[in-house]
């Protein structure tokens, strides 16, 4: 049964009560100290948001612009243990925000199912799949960078890097964002002007690749949601999900529970 106390928490239905005081006061009376798992689940999520975000950028920096330029291949070979901390970098982003969906699953699934999974395919597992195609290149770089006649396939993984981050990838993150931003909208577990912002700022973020494709330079589309999502991760750990929320769900699903044991009685 979903609840911001667990099942054995049922028992005590009058200290059930809305506000992180109360809910705190909550957990006591029944015999549970400590933060319930709903509390945890949105400290883990503001904290992996943060270290992807943070990886990311990093390993960008880190990479700088050791593929630009027509003598990329003499300096990865200069440098490949640059290439190789950038990459590592990228794959701590992707693993991190991936479980980003998987931690948020038990919760967004009480309010819709079908959301919470989109989120979970998009951003969990093919957004996952494209930074570990993007790191792979960048360390298949390596080796290639010191062979005098793999030019040729060098330059294939050269031009399929801006495709895989700047246009493949950020489809399935801008769709999982806007499911995951409309989940948040509906159930109200963080407040309305903080999804909304998640909402206006997926949508412009769909800009910027778009742009690329006819050689334009849109990146500060990005803004918005980039900074939307660090604004939330501080939000999850300070506050959480809204008790509100929690708690009026919690009352529906205990409601659903009776009405069913009640039928089942009554045949």
């Amino acid at each position: 049964m979903s609840s911001h106390v667990d099942e054995a928490c049922l028992a005590c239905p009058n200290d059930r009560r809305e506000g992180d005081e109360h809910e705190s006061n909550d957990l006591r009376r029944c015999g549970k100290p400590g933060m319930s798992a709903d509390r945890k689940a949105a400290v883990w999520i503001g904290v992996l948001y943060i270290i992807g975000t943070v990886a990311l950028v990093l390993s960008l920096v880190v990479m700088g612009g050791l593929l630009a330029g027509p003598a990329y291949l003499v300096q990865v070979a200069a440098q490949p243990n640059q290439v190789a901390i950038g990459a590592l970098l990228a794959l701590l982003a992707g693993f991190a925000l991936a479980l980003v969906p998987v931690v948020f699953w038990p919760i967004g699934r009480r309010y819709n199912e079908t959301l919470a999974m989109g989120y979970v395919v998009f951003r969990g597992a093919i957004e996952t799949v494209i930074y570990i195609v993007g790191a792979l290149g960048w360390l298949l770089l390596i080796p290639l960078s010191t062979q005098p006649d793999a030019a040729p396939l060098a330059g294939l993984v050269r031009t399929a890097d801006p495709v895989i981050w700047e246009q493949v990838g950020i489809f399935p993150f801008v769709l999982g964002a806007l499911m995951f931003y409309v989940l948040l909208y509906q159930s109200r577990l963080v407040p309305r002007w903080l999804s909304t912002w998640g909402l206006v700022g997926a949508a412009l973020y769909i800009v910027a690749p778009l742009g690329s494709m006819f050689e334009l330079s849109l990146g500060f589309f990005m803004v918005p949601l980039a900074l939307q999502e660090m604004v939330m991760a501080v939000w999850l750990i300070a506050k959480g999900f809204d008790p509100s929320a929690i708690a009026a769900e919690s009352a529906g699903e205990t409601s659903r529970w009776q009405i069913a044991a009640s039928t089942v009685s009554a045949t």
